[in-house]
């Protein structure tokens, strides 16, 4: 296995660790640590890829890894945010509902011996789905600190950080549907 693809795992392996620390408010600062575990398994994202490309490591099988290991880790911080009431359930289900129509075009598309790697709008919903999350990490941990009053502005910011991360990703759940409509056969 290459090393791109064990960064990948290792993400994986970062999502449990990340859900832990965000569903343990007796640990303090743990919004804090919650965010730089997401940080740190996002930059192994970045990281993954370019090395992929670079040495010309880029599989089939890290193509399909690395977009699951990103919603690996999206699920289980909307979880967590929707149990501990920082996000609508709306936001949740909008989201997880276009990963699991993405998913499901992959891998109708891999049965037919096509790989659907991440596009350009992918990784912008992605960036915008991390960027919301580390955003919304942060305006707690200001809060739990006293350096944000609980309330209105603490939720305005969360609530426009997670709208445009489920703005972008619903652009690209429709953008990925048109692209590749030819391995949806509903007429059988």
């Amino acid at each position: 296995m290459n090393t791109p693809n064990k960064l990948t795992i290792v993400r994986m392996a970062m999502s449990p660790v990340f859900l832990f620390f965000l569903l343990m408010p007796a640990i303090p600062h743990h919004f804090l640590i919650t965010a730089a575990v997401f940080a740190l398994a996002s930059l192994t994202d970045m990281i993954d890829g370019k090395l992929a490309r670079r040495n010309n490591q880029i599989t089939s099988f890290g193509k399909f890894l690395d977009p699951l290991a990103d919603k690996i880790m999206i699920t289980c911080a909307l979880i967590g945010f929707v149990s501990l009431d920082l996000i609508s359930p709306w936001f949740a289900v909008i989201i997880l509902v276009r990963e699991f129509l993405v998913t499901s075009l992959r891998l109708v598309a891999s049965g037919q011996g096509k790989v659907i790697a991440a596009n350009f709008w992918g990784k912008m919903k992605t960036v915008s789905q991390i960027t919301a999350i580390l955003v919304i990490l942060l305006v707690e941990e200001a809060v739990s600190l006293h350096l944000l009053e609980p309330g209105f502005l603490p939720t305005l910011i969360n609530t426009i950080a997670i709208s445009i991360a489920t703005l972008f990703t619903i652009v690209s759940g429709i953008q990925y549907l048109i692209l590749y409509k030819e391995y949806i056969d509903y007429k059988n």
